[in-house]
């Protein structure tokens, strides 16, 4: 590599580099503001508070990396460009798309970490974010409405639990009606349900089973009771976060069971695996229309550049989210869903591209 990709280059990184520690800490900060009188409140551990801000950094940073690359691009090409030293980088012979050239190896570099970010880190801090957030601070009526489970495991059973703890694989209000011939033959109910890694049983505290028969119907109680179900410790995980805890692996598996069980929202987890690999891609697409929008001298300065910028990036959260909730509601194709923002805005980088080497 020459001089002037060295130099682009750490630029390209270490602006990128403040923009996080810049915006993350102002993130934790918002976030602490409005949770503190909660956490307070819970008596929450200091250890899982300072865990929880953790996960949260990483949460947080995970869902707005490509903006914040993108204004970081912005940012320190338009004063390239102010300092006219693109015109001297082009004047000495450079063409465009050489001088373009740190930019794509800083995106790669930033790409590997986003997609390593994704399919590993990302998961166990949504898993922990959540966890904490289910304990602590959403009790109540509210913590019901965003955890109860309510699902069909097989063609006999249906299973349900208020609430499910992940990390001490632990639940409350547990349920299963077991069916045949459309009819309720039994109904097993426990105040907690709690899976037991080392004896791969499940335990049951205040365990009632309810027979349905013609005349009269027939209980069994303990008060404990270790037993085996077909279902999977995954069945009992809220759906509104099941798909963010996963590892890239673990979630395709997932997903899988979960088409051969005809579940409802098989929708909803494959927009996040499908995230895991739009999102990179973004950071290439980003990067392209950051330089082609900053990279010329423009009367109002760099205000007038980041102004642009911020447009833009407000448009692509405007389409990622609109059809990404379109995904989640509807039977609109998850796959067209993720990917319809980047194929515009990467259409819209090559026009931008395109007048940017004019």
């Amino acid at each position: 590599m020459k001089i002037l990709d060295w130099y682009i280059l750490k630029r390209y990184l270490l602006t990128f580099s403040m923009m996080l520690l810049l915006f993350v800490p102002i993130g934790i900060t918002v976030h602490l503001a409005e949770k503190i009188g909660k956490i307070l409140d819970s008596e929450a551990p200091i250890s899982e508070v300072l865990l929880y801000f953790l996960d949260f950094t990483i949460y947080f940073a995970h869902l707005l990396f490509p903006l914040f690359l993108f204004l970081s691009v912005i940012w320190f090409t338009s004063k390239l460009a102010n300092n006219t030293e693109i015109v001297a980088f082009l004047s000495s012979g450079v063409s465009f798309m050489r001088f373009l050239r740190p930019y794509i190896i800083g995106a790669v570099i930033v790409a590997l970490f986003s997609l390593l970010l994704g399919m590993f880190l990302a998961p166990k801090a949504s898993e922990g974010f959540n966890n904490f957030s289910y304990k602590y601070l959403k009790k109540g009526k509210k913590a019901v409405e965003n955890t109860n489970v309510f699902r069909q495991v097989n063609d006999n059973d249906i299973i349900y639990v208020s609430s499910y703890d992940v990390k001490n694989n632990y639940g409350n209000n547990f349920t299963l009606e077991h069916f045949e011939d459309n009819k309720l033959a039994y109904k097993i109910t426990a105040n907690t349900i709690r899976y037991i890694e080392k004896d791969s049983v499940y335990r049951l505290i205040d365990y009632t089973k309810r027979y349905i028969l013609e005349n009269e119907d027939r209980i069994e109680s303990e008060r404990t009771k270790d037993t085996l179900f077909d279902f999977k410790v995954d069945d009992l995980i809220p759906v509104i976060y099941a798909a963010e805890t996963k590892s890239y692996g673990d979630l395709k598996r997932f997903i899988d069971s979960e088409e051969a069980r005809g579940s409802s929202n098989v929708g909803r987890f494959k927009l996040v695996l499908y995230r895991k690999w739009s999102l990179p891609v973004s950071v290439f697409i980003l990067t392209i229309i950051a330089v082609a929008v900053s990279s010329i001298k423009r009367r109002g300065g760099m205000g007038v550049n980041l102004a642009l910028g911020i447009c833009i990036a407000m448009v692509f959260v405007f389409f990622d989210k609109v059809f990404g909730v379109m995904a989640e509601q509807s039977d609109f194709p998850p796959l067209v869903a993720v990917w319809f923002p980047n194929v515009i805005f990467g259409i819209l980088s090559i026009y931008l591209l395109y007048n940017a080497k004019r």
